[in-house]
C-alpha cells in the first residue's frame, strides 16, 4: 500500500483556507496512487489554545472535508481535529479516518500535552483505534503520543503501521525525529511521522516528516528546510509481508 505524507503549513485558525490549500494536495497524492493520505495534527487550524474557538462537532466542515476527499479520489485520508463529543465537555483532539465507502473511524488523543495546557483544555480519549487499510494493519497516534512508548508496544502484535500525526516544534525536532526511529525498531513496523510545517502560535514548525521501516530503515524523509521546513508530499510504499519477515528473522517482541 503506498503512503502519502502530506507535510504542509496551516493557515492559522481557518478552516476553510486550509480545505482550500490542502484538496489539491490530496489530489497529487491520490494521482501519485497514495491509498492512505496522511495530513498533520489540527489540520485545519493548527494547535491553537483557544479550543473554544476551532471545536467542531463530530459532522463539521473539517470531518465533512475528509469524508468528501476521501470519497472523491477513492482513497483514505486522516487529519486530527478539535471535535466536540458531548454537550458541555471539553473537546477532544480527535483523529479522523475517513474511507473511500464513506467509512469513519476516531481516535480521540491519549495523552495530552499537559506542557501546554492542553490537558486543561481538552478531554483525553481512553481507547487505542487500529484500522486496516488495503491489508496493512494502521494504529493511530496524536503527536505527544510519540512519547508513550508502552502504548505502542501493547498494539505491536495486531499493527504493521503507526500513523502519529503532529503539531511538534522545531526546537524539540530532534525528539521527534529520534522517538519516530525508536517506536519503529522497538515494535518492528512502520512508523509514519506527519508534522507541520511553517510558523503558528509563537512557534516554529520545522517538519521533519518521514516514513521509517520495521527494521528502522528511512523509507521516505523530508528535505531539512530549517525551522520552519518546507510543504512537501512524502510517497513511501508499506508491505505488511516485510513487517511479518523482520519479525519471524528477528523474534524481539516474544521477549517482552
Amino acid at each position: 500500500m503506498r503512503v502519502a505524507a502530506v507535510q504542509h503549513d496551516i493557515v492559522w485558525e481557518d478552516p476553510g483556507a486550509n480545505h482550500a490549500r490542502l484538496a489539491p494536495k490530496i489530489a497529487t497524492a491520490a494521482e501519485a496512487g497514495a491509498r492512505l493520505v496522511v495530513l498533520a495534527e489540527m489540520y485545519a487550524t493548527g494547535f491553537s489554545p483557544a479550543a473554544e474557538r476551532i471545536v467542531e462537532p463530530p459532522d463539521g466542515p473539517s470531518t465533512a472535508f475528509l469524508v468528501d476527499q476521501a470519497a472523491a479520489h477513492g482513497v483514505w485520508v486522516c487529519g486530527s481535529l478539535a471535535e466536540q463529543s458531548t454537550a458541555g465537555a471539553h473537546p477532544t483532539n480527535t483523529l479522523v479516518l475517513a474511507g473511500p465507502a464513506g467509512e469513519v473511524h476516531r481516535y480521540a488523543k491519549i495523552h495530552l500535552f499537559g506542557y501546554a495546557s492542553e490537558d486543561e483544555r481538552f478531554t483525553p480519549g481512553t481507547r487505542p483505534v487500529t484500522v486496516t487499510v488495503d491489508d496493512v494493519r494502521v494504529s493511530l497516534h496524536v503527536c505527544y503520543d510519540l512519547r508513550f512508548a508502552p502504548d505502542f508496544w501493547a498494539a505491536a502484535p495486531t499493527t504493521d503501521c503507526y500513523v502519529v500525526v503532529a503539531n511538534w516544534p522545531d526546537r524539540r525536532r530532534e525528539h521527534w525525529r529520534t522517538l519516530l526511529r525508536a517506536r519503529a525498531v522497538e515494535n518492528q513496523a512502520y512508523v509514519v511521522g506527519v508534522n507541520r510545517v511553517g510558523p503558528g502560535g509563537g512557534l516554529d514548525y520545522a517538519g521533519d516528516s518521514a516514513v521509517i521501516g520495521p527494521f528502522g530503515e528511512e523509507c521516505a524523509v523530508a528535505a531539512d528546510a530549517g525551522p520552519r521546513g518546507a510543504e512537501e508530499i512524502l510517497l513511501a510504499d508499506l508491505d505488511p509481508a516485510h513487517v511479518a519477515d523482520t519479525r519471524a528473522r528477528f523474534p524481539f517482541l516474544r521477549d517482552r
